[in-house]
């Protein structure tokens, strides 16, 4: 199956967080979008792994996307190095996408910038020929791919955009999607212990923030990433 765009994160919940209103948008515009979640996300302070896997699958039903996987490196403590960028050649290559989404190339949480570099690398080594793999139980030799970009989102810390995304009209979606995480963000009646994402403060900053970089453009809401090489434009008229 190939997809026009695959969003990595290093933890169920990041991709929602970082770029769900514009995940929402290319997926209303008929682009076939994916998530792969390198993490369960096991080492989190509220909830369970298979809490999270559950959340996921609705925030993935919530932004309508086409494909949901989950690579199940270890929380914490994977690791960018030839294994585990094999594992996501195989991914890649898999699923052929033109855009590449991943995590901030820095952040508060390690596996953040860690697993930013880690789908970067792998992405440009998968378009190599002469890295042979096979999915798992296929006999098939895959065919090198490499996506013609990657994006990188912004987290928790505010990093200074490169561009951003008008998702004016998205953001109920990616709220909805980022609260499917019950066990993660703001409960008032939860009895799990406060963490630095389940405050109401942290729930509101997503919103202004959105708000905030599309007061910037002009527009309602946006969302903001980084590149990796100049952006280019056909055109003075394509810039808003």
């Amino acid at each position: 199956m190939k997809l026009d765009i695959l969003v990595f994160g290093a933890h169920p919940d990041d991709a929602e967080l970082g770029a769900g209103a514009t995940i929402a948008k290319e997926v209303s515009k008929g682009k076939k979008v994916g998530i792969v979640d390198l993490t369960r996300g096991e080492l989190g302070t509220r909830g369970s792994a298979e809490i999270r896997g559950k959340e996921a699958a609705k925030a993935a039903e919530i932004l309508g996307v086409t494909v949901r996987e989950n690579m199940e490196f270890a929380d914490g403590f994977f690791m960018n190095d030839k294994w585990h960028q094999l594992e996501l050649i195989k991914i890649i290559r898999k699923y052929r996408p033109e855009i590449v989404l991943c995590n901030a190339i820095e952040d508060r949480h390690i596996d953040h910038g860690k697993g930013s570099k880690l789908v970067s690398d792998a992405c440009f080594l998968s378009g190599l020929m002469k890295i042979e793999t096979k999915m798992d139980g296929d006999d098939q030799w895959q065919k090198a791919w490499r996506p013609k970009l990657v994006y990188h989102f912004i987290q928790w810390k505010n990093l200074e955009p490169d561009f951003v995304v008008d998702v004016s009209g998205f953001i109920d979606t990616k709220t909805k999607a980022i609260m499917a995480y019950g066990s993660q963000f703001y409960d008032p009646d939860s009895e799990e212990p406060e963490t630095p994402i389940s405050s109401k403060n942290f729930t509101d900053s997503v919103n202004y923030r959105a708000r905030d970089l599309g007061r910037i453009i002009g527009v309602e809401y946006a969302e903001g990433f980084t590149v990796e090489r100049y952006i280019g434009v056909d055109s003075l008229d394509d810039l808003i």
